[in-house]
């Protein structure tokens, strides 16, 4: 069963930055597509960004924080990071990694595709 834990979340003024990471247990980390999801009070979950086993050529970001945030993995650590600069007041919400069970030969960007969610982490943005 895999395990996600993820953290770096919290308070923090518009325009910086925050790192989150999410460390995997008890799967194939290397061969894992691995993505960040978010959720804002009110709001549906909905695509942060994703990125393929092969690594960061396989990322693919939302139109909202293209530019802004870096998804970037190591699979020596089993670590999953979401780099997000220039924060918005509407970048808050609850952050949540999700790690695919299948190897797949494109990256996904459906929430259905990821069969594994660890509890999430909040990011608050003050304006």
């Amino acid at each position: 069963q895999v395990q996600l834990e993820e953290s770096g979340g919290g308070l923090v003024q518009a325009g910086g930055s925050l790192r989150l990471s999410c460390i995997s247990s008890g799967g194939t980390f290397s061969t894992s597509p691995m993505g960040w999801f978010r959720q804002a009070a009110g709001k549906e979950r909905e695509i942060v960004a994703t990125i393929g086993w092969r690594g960061s050529t396989t990322a693919f970001y939302a139109d909202s924080v293209k530019g802004r945030f870096t998804i970037s993995r190591d699979n020596a650590k089993n670590t999953v990071y979401l780099q997000m600069n220039a924060l918005k007041s509407e970048d808050t919400a609850v952050y949540y990694c999700a790690a695919d069970r299948e190897s797949r030969y494109y990256t996904p960007i459906k929430i259905s595709e990821f069969e594994y969610w660890g509890q999430g982490t909040l990011v608050t943005v003050s304006s």
